[in-house]
């Protein structure tokens, strides 16, 4: 039935459960079977539910040209899930820089952060999120800035977003708004309340200039997990205190699928592994239903890949995925965890996050 099948538990204690927030990050999966306003309406949800539960903050990640996701706008979605929410931190997770004008992600970050003073963060990655061809499309222009430019890109934002130039910068004149030159969060001082920036990578580089600068680093350990310890070793090492941080704070995303038997999370896993495996083939697609899955004529070497890339996932029953997630966040050392459950299924997505919320021991889910 399956294309692995699972490992049997290894004999041992319970993991101490580590004191750090646990957060939510979110791509709108469309499954086979429904539509993008399923998804969308399934994510404002998620996060009414996620502010219940305890979790800590909310992101949602930019992707394009995938019909299996529907986070393509995060400035759009998250205006949207701050008008369901009321305390929950909201961000992106990330945007991808290279494929906007610093000006405009700072005015659109400044907007947020006015609708809902003090609960916005930006997360930012200097990947385009998709194909080089739909690259081209969002850039309107091969020539356009890419990954090289990312620092200076990167220096333009935290410019605007602080309303500071060195002097002599060609865009010293100019005027993020809403933003410093207005003041936004009840009339406070901008630098109280400019939106966290965050660092987003999936290896050394984004860890090594996040440390630098002094900013908080997000690792993508759901599709990079090889390169994680070494990535925060290097954000640690090279961390320099800054006005906005004084000591490293490191977050890392897991790819989790929970269910309340094993055997439904190893169908729901199964979906979302036949999902990447034609994505990086190529073929992008809604991400499948379970039953699509145990009828797909399985190779060994799609069996292999499978298993490869669930490797690092925490799957499985509730008692599975509280202790996969406590070994994950003390080997790691982390100051925060984020967990991205891509289900098929609004019940069984929302199911999945809550399975954590409570294993994890959140008040609002006990």
């Amino acid at each position: 039935m399956y294309a692995t099948e699972p490992a049997a538990p290894a004999e041992q204690g319970e993991p101490e459960k580590p004191d750090i927030p646990l957060s939510v990050l979110d791509v709108a999966p469309v499954g086979t079977g429904y539509t993008a306003t399923q998804a969308l309406r399934t994510t404002a949800e998620l996060a009414r539910r996620a502010e219940r539960w305890g979790y800590h903050r909310f992101w949602v990640a930019e992707h394009h040209n995938m019909p299996g996701i529907a986070s393509t706008s995060p400035p759009v979605l998250l205006a949207h899930l701050a008008a369901h929410t009321t305390t929950l931190r909201l961000g992106s997770g990330g945007v991808m820089l290279p494929n906007h004008a610093p000006l405009v992600v700072a005015e659109q970050f400044g907007t947020l952060q006015a609708l809902a003073p003090g609960r916005i963060d930006i997360g930012l990655g200097r990947a385009p999120g998709t194909d080089q061809a739909t690259m081209r499309a969002l850039r309107r222009s091969a020539q356009q800035s890419g990954p090289d430019d990312f620092p200076q890109q990167l220096g333009e934002l935290l410019g605007f977003l602080s309303g500071s130039f060195q002097e002599g910068h060609p865009y010293g004149h100019i005027n993020a708004v809403p933003g410093p030159a207005n003041g936004i969060a009840g009339g406070g001082e901008w630098d109280a309340s400019r939106p966290p920036v965050w660092l987003l990578g999936s290896s050394g580089y984004s860890a090594q200039l996040a440390g630098i600068l002094g900013l908080p680093f997000a690792f993508a350990h759901h599709f990079s997990a090889a390169n994680t310890i070494p990535a925060l070793r290097l954000y640690r090492e090279h961390f320099q205190p800054s006005e906005d941080l004084k000591e490293p704070y490191a977050m890392i995303a897991a790819g989790v699928i929970a269910a309340d038997t094993e055997e439904e999370a190893r169908r729901l896993a199964l979906a979302q592994a036949l999902a990447m495996m034609r994505l990086r083939g190529g073929r992008p697609g809604l991400l499948p239903s379970p039953e699509e899955a145990e009828n797909h004529p399985w190779t060994p070497a799609e069996r292999e890949f499978v298993r490869a890339y669930q490797g690092d996932h925490v799957i499985g029953d509730p008692a599975t995925v509280r202790r996969g997630l406590f070994e994950l966040a003390a080997r790691t050392e982390v100051d925060e965890l984020m967990v991205i459950c891509n289900v098929h299924g609004d019940e069984a997505r929302l199911r999945s996050y809550e399975i954590v919320a409570r294993e994890w021991g959140l008040p609002g889910a006990v």
